[in-house]
């Protein structure tokens, strides 16, 4: 035994460099993370509506048109006499317009400033309380001047 004290012990360097694998994979993952993440920040869409180059649909009878203006207000027009109505008038007139002429169609003309919530509810209150069989939105043919 008195041998093996007089061995020298190796004493262990120190490594001076860096193990920067770990590094690279969490950048890696990072990365990852970020391009798939970003496309989805995207909230701000434009969308410029409402234009269409479908044709006009051809009927025996003039359509019924519910317009909302851009403050929410209501006007209705039957047989080209346009009136500003309120929702409740709206729902009578149009039942009657549909129950005389039930194969005619009621459009929604709504202000392209006007809130795409009021346009909503304006077409659901058609088929729920009017109980209108063909309700439709009208849009501006493509081309066409919006003013």
């Amino acid at each position: 035994m008195a041998g093996r004290s007089t061995t020298r012990r190796r004493k262990h360097r120190l490594k001076s460099e860096i193990n920067v694998v770990p590094y690279i994979d969490v950048m890696l993952v990072l990365l990852i993370i970020f391009m798939a993440t970003a496309p989805l920040l995207n909230l701000g869409v434009d969308v410029n509506l409402p234009q269409s180059s479908a044709q006009s649909i051809k009927a025996d009878v003039e359509p019924a048109i519910v317009s909302v203006g851009a403050d929410g207000a209501l006007s209705l027009t039957i047989d080209g006499a346009r009136t500003p109505s309120s929702r409740d008038d709206v729902v009578q007139r149009v039942q009657a317009f549909v129950a005389a002429h039930p194969d005619a169609a009621v459009y929604v003309a709504g202000d392209a400033r006007a809130s795409y919530q009021t346009v909503y509810d304006v077409l659901s209150l058609l088929q729920t309380q009017a109980h209108v069989p063909r309700a439709g939105l009208m849009s501006m043919p493509g081309g066409a001047s919006t003013q």
